[in-house]
Order: structure tokens, then C-alpha cells, then sequence
């Protein structure tokens, strides 16, 4: 039997603050496959998060089944808009949020690491990091800071990431982005520099394939999911709209689970996908190979 294993591999999940996104679905694969699991978090969405962790609010999405609880290694404070300490303002820094959490820029972050396990320490990295201040609104009402905000929090911080997490992970090490549709094709009501912003993130992807796979042996992949009603992407407004479009126009017509989506990443971060890299992979029940929507088509009985 050909099975996934990731045991004595630790992997990092860079955007996980709450148990209903992708990130907190592809850390239980990744711990379900072997792995030990450690995450980064918004330092604003830390305390929360912590309290219910602790709280036992989270208990049955910790579940893995066989009897196993899904435990992070490491919960690290990360504000990925952040490359290094120098770079945070004085506000930010005397947040009441941030003020006793120390460096939490991603190199803090990459410090931490080597602090607490050495080097090299990481086999894993996902980033699943995306924000636009002005996500709701259309391109054409998007300003310069908000559409550079979500480039530089939604894609810039994958580059900052490899840059200064490579050094430390280890050989055959492996990077996955979580990408959408839109950074490709118009997804109406995806505003604010996000479509421009997961471009960005795919383009990245294949350049940083080349240069950290040259230079480190880092394997960097990305995965577009099809919508999915997280938290983060509930308060956009249009997700429960677009899932059922999905489901009407799908080849397989029906939504896509986040299950669906960890396991698939944990195929792409594991050794069974040795030759993949600079790809980004399609987890939406084939909606983007469709070029026509079936819901549209008159007549359509026998097809």
C-alpha cells in the first residue's frame, strides 16, 4: 500500500488563526501523515485563538481520528507584513496585541525556530497568508495602499518567507501557497488587489521553484482551491454565492471540502511528489476546466 508519511518531518503553517481554513485542515494531514505541526499566527488573532485552544473549544476539529489529538508543536506569534523587527512602526510595536510578543517579523519567526530546534530544523513550510484592506471593493475604487497591502501581505510575504526560512529547512524540503481561480480568470467581487495579488503569489511560485530549488533543493508548489466558506472568506460576501455557482457548473458538481484540499497539499509537501515543483494545482472539482457554464446552456438535457 502506497501511503503518505511524513513522520520525524516538522512542518510550519504560516496563517492559521482560527479551526475552519485551509491552513487548520492541512496542519491535521500533515499530523495524521507523521508530522509534527507548528503554526503562525496573527499576533491581533493570537490571544483569542490560544484562549479557545486551551478552552477545549477546538476539541473535535483536534480530532484525528484513532484515538489522536492534533497538538502544535509551536503556536509562534507572526505578522507576515513584517521582514524584519526594524521594519514594524512604533504604533504597531506598542499594540497592546504585539507589545509582549517580541520580533514578530518573519525573520523573529526564523530565529525562533532555530532557537528552539536548530538547524536545520524545517522540512514543511505552507503559506497560507492573504489579506486586502480593500478586498471589497472593485479594482477601479481600490486605492494604492490598499492594493499594495494585499500584494505585500498576500504574496510578497511568500518570497520573505522562502528567503529566510530556506537556510534552515532541510534537504528535499518543501513550500506550498494556497492560490484561487481569480489570479488568473475575473472572479467578480474578488476586489481590492486580491485577484492581482494570488497573480502575483502563482508567478512567484514557478521564479521561486528555480532560485530555492537551485540554490537550497526546495520544492515550491501552489494549490488553487475552489471557494470554501471560511471564516476569512465568509466575510468577503459573495463566498455562499460563488460555492453554489461551483456546484451548479463543476464537472463534479458539488463543493469542494477542506479535506479534500489537506490532502492534497500533504501529497504535494510529501516525498510521493518528489518531481512536482513550480506548480500550481487545481483543487475545485474541475470548474476550471470549463469554458462554458452548463447552467447557462438551454436545451442542456443530455449533457
Amino acid at each position: 500500500m502506497l501511503n503518505i508519511d511524513l513522520s520525524g518531518k516538522r512542518a510550519l503553517v504560516a496563517g492559521v488563526a482560527d479551526d475552519g481554513g485551509f491552513g487548520f485542515a492541512i496542519a491535521k494531514a500533515l499530523a495524521k501523515a507523521g508530522a509534527t505541526v507548528c503554526i503562525g499566527t496573527w499576533p491581533p488573532a493570537l490571544g483569542i485563538f490560544t484562549t479557545l485552544l486551551t478552552r477545549g473549544k477546538f476539541a473535535a476539529s483536534l480530532d484525528l481520528g484513532d484515538g489522536q489529538t492534533l497538538a502544535f508543536e509551536r503556536i509562534y506569534p507572526l505578522d507576515a507584513d513584517f521582514d524584519t523587527d526594524a521594519d514594524m512602526p512604533q504604533a504597531t510595536r506598542e499594540n497592546k496585541r504585539y507589545r509582549e510578543l517580541g520580533d514578530v517579523s518573519i525573520e523573529g519567526l526564523a530565529n525562533r525556530l532555530r532557537a528552539d530546534f536548530g538547524e536545520p530544523c524545517l522540512d514543511i513550510l505552507v503559506h497560507s497568508l492573504a489579506n486586502g484592506p480593500d478586498v471589497k471593493k472593485p479594482l477601479l475604487q481600490t486605492s494604492r495602499r490598499g492594493y499594495l497591502a494585499a500584494v505585500g501581505t498576500s504574496a510578497y510575504s511568500l518570497t520573505s518567507l522562502v528567503a529566510r526560512l530556506a537556510p534552515i529547512m532541510c534537504p528535499n524540503g518543501s513550500v506550498l501557497a494556497l492560490s484561487y481561480l481569480a489570479g488568473e480568470r475575473v472572479v467578480p467581487g474578488y476586489g481590492g488587489g486580491m485577484s492581482s495579488a494570488k497573480a502575483a503569489l502563482e508567478s512567484d511560485v514557478r521564479t521561486l521553484a528555480y532560485e530555492a530549488g537551485r540554490a537550497h533543493g526546495l520544492r515550491i508548489n501552489a494549490l488553487s482551491a475552489g471557494p470554501f466558506p471560511s471564516r476569512a472568506a465568509s466575510a468577503i460576501g459573495m463566498i455562499a454565492a460563488s460555492i453554489a455557482y461551483y456546484q451548479a457548473n463543476s464537472p463534479l458538481p458539488e463543493s469542494v471540502t477542506a479535506a479534500e484540499v489537506a490532502n492534497t497539499a500533504a501529497f504535494l509537501l510529501s516525498p510521493l511528489a518528489s518531481g512536482i515543483t513550480g506548480t500550481t494545482l487545481y483543487v475545485d472539482k474541475g470548474y476550471h476546466a470549463m469554458g462554458v457554464a452548463p447552467a447557462a446552456i438551454p436545451n442542456k438535457e443530455n449533457l
